[in-house]
């Protein structure tokens, strides 16, 4: 069973999140107390804890958030997710994906300066909350069918 490992939050966009021990996702708006909420197409962003890992070994005192990540997803295969689809967390949240990937900043974030890469360009998944609900690490995340 693929679970959410970690859920991170800012108050501000530019720095890294935080872990938090619960989040509340607002329908069409994204993770309450967020920066990067709103009403656009990026309300949240998912990043596979399989992908961090292999960064972890380049820089192992990463924390969870560097990225940027609102979900550190365990066990979820997400480079077979296509824009469109839709994912559950819980038995009440629904995201669709809206973006794969973005754009790194112009002279490159602290993680590629520090490993030469950065994954959030090619692995990021960005979503709109499509159903609102509450979420905390080691709830269940699953690709709707």
């Amino acid at each position: 069973m693929a679970i959410v490992e970690a859920i991170c939050t800012s108050s501000k966009k530019g720095i890294v999140k935080r872990s938090v021990e619960q989040a509340i996702f607002a329908t069409d708006f994204g993770i309450v107390d967020d920066a990067h909420a709103g009403k656009w197409h990026r309300q949240v962003s998912l990043l596979a804890g399989e992908s961090i890992d292999m960064v972890k070994q380049k820089l192992p005192t990463l924390k969870d958030g560097a990225f940027a990540e609102n979900i550190i997803t365990r066990g979820l295969d997400l480079s077979k997710i296509s824009v469109g689809d839709s994912l559950r967390i819980g038995s009440e949240i629904v995201l669709e994906i809206t973006q794969i990937g973005k754009k790194c900043h112009n002279d490159g974030c602290a993680i590629k300066k520090a490993t030469g890469d950065c994954i959030m360009p090619r692995e990021g998944l960005f979503a709109k909350v499509i159903k609102g609900g509450a979420a905390k690490a080691g709830d269940p995340i699953s690709l709707m069918q």
